[in-house]
């Protein structure tokens, strides 16, 4: 499913992956911008931006926020539907006033996400804050 040219683990073995990130950010940034390239890819992924309140053009500006400083790591994920991808995770710490509060946050979001093997679009597994 991903760009990534690898192979997934078998059951046991790990699923990081080392010497990441394995998709340039750049490419992904822009990817983000196309219609409909953000693809909510897991039910986890539809789940948490639901619970976020947000859309995927939502979560494809937070990709556009990210730096190389954001990332974490990079493994295989499971869509649940069978299906693998590489993904890169990052964490994205932004300041966000909560109008109900009256004050801002510090907000950390971990995005985790993978360039399909087209290039056409990105495949979001996760997408959820630290609370």
């Amino acid at each position: 499913m991903s760009a990534y040219d690898g192979v997934p683990p078998a059951d046991g073995e790990t699923r990081k992956i080392a010497g990441g990130p394995l998709y340039d950010l750049a490419r992904v940034k822009v990817l983000t911008e196309l219609p409909d390239a953000v693809n909510l890819w897991t039910a986890k992924a539809r789940r948490d931006v639901a619970n976020l309140t947000m859309a995927p053009a939502d979560v494809g500006g937070m990709i556009r926020q990210l730096t190389e400083r954001d990332y974490r790591d990079s493994e295989w994920c499971d869509n649940g539907k069978g299906c693998c991808a590489a993904c890169d995770a990052y964490a994205l710490t932004r300041d966000e006033y909560v109008e109900h509060a009256g004050k801002s946050y510090r907000m950390v979001y971990f995005l985790k996400f993978a360039e399909s093997r087209t290039g056409r679009l990105v495949l979001i597994v996760s997408c959820h804050t630290s609370h």
